[in-house]
């Protein structure tokens, strides 16, 4: 299939998602992860009318979405991978969403940016719900506390939470648990589910999924 054919059918799913589980239609929004794809590869689900996107880098971001954006209005770029203080910067000129806030060097240096560039950027906290080493994000007993950190002492206004469960578990108790620590911080977003697992995401009260290769195939 196409790209706009794999879109179309990803929408789709979401839509019957949200219908099984008795949401209005349109309460979860996609994510298109554009990472590792070129312009010409993103050009034809701009031309079907997606306009949510997500990079995991910022250097390869800056490498095609200042043109991309300029061509189209009403982009929106989400960096959904983890970001570092001395980026931050270019993080908060290039994106309208940022969904790896997990430290306080990187909460602080995003906020000095915002107030810098006079550039409001929406943000969520990453939490590693399965304790992963390797990845990044807040462990879930810190959740609640860093939260309030960025909100009372950072200043920055933290919109929702971001979750990558381990591959090989079951999503659908982290989907549940990232669910249960928005709802304990007043938050209302919730970041989850991903190709294999968005329309578990759904069920569990996911706002926003982050699909890559079921629109723009393997990589």
């Amino acid at each position: 299939m196409s790209v706009e054919e794999q879109l179309g059918d990803v929408l789709s799913r979401i839509r019957e998602g949200e219908a099984a589980a008795g949401r209005h239609d349109g309460s979860v929004s996609l994510v298109a992860v554009s990472k590792t794809f070129d312009a010409e590869a993103i050009r034809p689900a701009i031309a079907a009318g997606q306009r949510i996107f997500g990079e995991n880098r910022v250097q390869e971001a800056l490498g095609k979405w200042p043109e991309l954006k300029a061509e189209t209005a009403g982009i929106e770029l989400h960096l959904i991978g983890p970001l570092q203080s001395n980026k931050a910067a270019d993080a908060v000129a290039l994106f309208d969403v940022i969904e790896t806030i997990d430290r306080e060097k990187i909460a602080r240096a995003v906020a000095a940016e915002i107030t810098r560039q006079a550039k409001p950027v929406r943000l969520y906290v990453q939490v590693n719900t399965g304790l992963e080493p390797q990845k990044a994000g807040i462990a879930p007993d810190d959740t609640i506390a860093f939260v309030n950190l960025c909100r009372e002492t950072i200043g920055i206004p933290v919109e929702g939470l971001m979750c990558i469960p381990p591959a090989d578990e079951n999503p659908g108790p982290h989907f549940a648990l990232l669910a249960k620590l928005a709802e304990r911080c007043g938050l209302t977003k919730l970041s989850m589910g991903m190709s294999g697992d968005f329309e578990t995401a759904v069920q569990f009260g996911a706002t926003s999924v982050r699909v890559g290769s079921a629109i723009f195939g393997t990589r």
